[in-house]
Formats: structure tokens, sequence, C-alpha cells
């Protein structure tokens, strides 16, 4: 997907193993690059899996800073995989809503480790991203689209509604934005996208992988412990009352204040100088 750039000898292709995702490291980035496009890269129990334990490995690797997840083929995902979940017509009873519950479970699990995870999470949309799929772009923490991509949450045009991916989306975006995606399940541009809040850029599709590593290794040159400790207080503040949010973001700013990240960074501003954050990694 992304390409020997110039020879760069720190690229290896699918050096994961999974059977739905691909995984390349490129400069401190991991791209989890989904690749199941026979089924518009549906997420699948299959490939929830394969993307949760792809996620856990960039995880606990310390040569990782920064997480892209990304798509071969013409769709982005098409979310939950309806032949999948279409075989409870097959069970009764218990072992009907056992199968639906554990399909849901599994997938609000991998969301919560997006936000979860210590490290930035870049969604790379190069095309549709529909109901669950389009949950997956509102967890990660940032997403560049390309101008051929779109965003819809079609449930109601199947007799449900898509609840699951408002929790994400609804966190993103305006109430009224997030109602009216679910409310018609139309399917809106990029650039909606843009305006919504959803995604923090719109790139020419021909751009969309270079302008994602390029971010991707602007964020990687920061300070891991220093992200790895704030990405979570971010998450953890928004969601309490401001005055709440404040003593604690207040508490968070003071232990960064007092630390070796902190320290260094400091030194290197007065020195002109780069910080160095490998030492103290």
């Amino acid at each position: 997907m992304l390409g020997n750039r110039g020879g760069n000898k720190e690229i290896k292709r699918n050096v994961s193993g999974f059977r739905q995702v691909n995984v390349e490291h490129l400069n401190g980035v991991d791209w989890l690059i989904m690749n199941h496009p026979q089924s518009r890269n549906a997420l699948s129990c299959g490939m929830i899996a394969d993307l949760s334990n792809a996620l856990q490995q960039a995880n606990d690797n310390p040569k990782v800073k920064v997480i892209v997840i990304a798509a071969n083929g013409h769709v982005f995902s098409a979310g939950h995989d309806l032949k999948e979940a279409s075989g409870r017509k097959n069970l009764k009873g218990s072992s009907q809503q056992e199968t639906v519950n554990t399909m849901l479970d599994t997938c609000a699990k991998l969301m919560l480790s997006l936000n979860q995870s210590p490290k930035p999470i870049i969604a790379c949309v190069q095309g549709a991203a529909t109901a669950a799929g389009c949950q997956l772009v509102s967890m990660c923490d940032l997403a560049i689209a390309s101008q051929d991509a779109g965003f819809c949450t079609p449930g109601v045009n199947i007799g449900i509604f898509c609840s699951t991916p408002l929790v994400g989306i609804g966190r993103n975006i305006a109430s009224k934005h997030a109602m009216e995606m679910a409310l018609t399940g139309d399917m809106f541009s990029a650039q909606d996208a843009f305006r919504f809040g959803l995604v923090n850029r719109v790139v020419p599709s021909v751009e969309l992988k270079q302008q994602t590593q390029s971010l991707a290794q602007k964020i990687a040159s920061k300070s891991a412990l220093g992200i790895a400790s704030g990405k979570p207080a971010f998450y953890l503040q928004r969601d309490l009352p401001t005055k709440d949010a404040l003593t604690f973001a207040s508490r968070c700013m003071m232990e960064a204040m007092l630390s070796a990240e902190c320290e260094e960074g400091v030194d290197a501003f007065f020195e002109k100088r780069s910080a160095n954050w490998a030492e103290l990694s």
C-alpha cells in the first residue's frame, strides 16, 4: 500500500501473519491495513480480532510511536458484516440473542481500545466508511480523508438505528449533524465530514498516504511518554463536569511539568536544539 519511498529500508510488508489485516512499519509508524476488499472490509468477527491483535502488538512495541488504520480497496469499511449477522436467523431463543450480543460486544471492545491505546491513532480514509466503519473513524484520535471518501450511518434504511456508531460519532460532531446522518441514512461527502468535524483534513486521493504518513511522523517526533499520559487525560476530562475536569487536568499538568520529559523539552527549547526523547524512553 505505501510502497518503498526512496528505497527506505525501514518498511516491512505484511509482517503480521494476520488473515485480514496487513501491517507495515515505516519510520516509527505502524500501518494497520484492513485487507478484505471482497467483503468491503466489513467488521466481521475475524476482522475485529485481527485489528484488535494488531493494535495490541503496536501498543506493546516501543519502536511504534503512531498507529494508522487504513484499508485496501474502494471501501474503507462497510461496518458490521451483514451476512455474518444475518446468520442469527438459523438460531432460536437465547442463542440468537447471544450471537448478536457477542458481535456488538467484540466491536465495542475494539472501539474502546482505540481510545485507550497510549499511542495516537490516525484513520486514513480512502473510500466509504459506513455504519460501524464510520464509528471506527470517529474513535480514532485523528482522521484524514480522501476527497473520494464518504460517510454514512445507513441502519435506518434496513429497519434499525445506528445507535452504537453514534456513540463515537456523537462525541465528534454536533448533535444536529449526527442525527441528520442517522435519520436520513444518506452518504455524506468528505467535505461534509470535515465541516461536521468528523475528519481533520480532506486531501486529493493521490496525496492521502503521503499526507497521512507526514502527519504521523510529525507526531512521532514528539515525546511518546508525554503523549501516553496526555491522551487518556484528554478523553477522561472530556466527560467530567467543568470544575472536576479543571481539577483533574491541573493534576495531570503538574505531574507532566515535574517530569524528566518536561525538563528535557524545556532545556532543548532554551538551548535551541531538538529534544532527545529517545534517552528518556
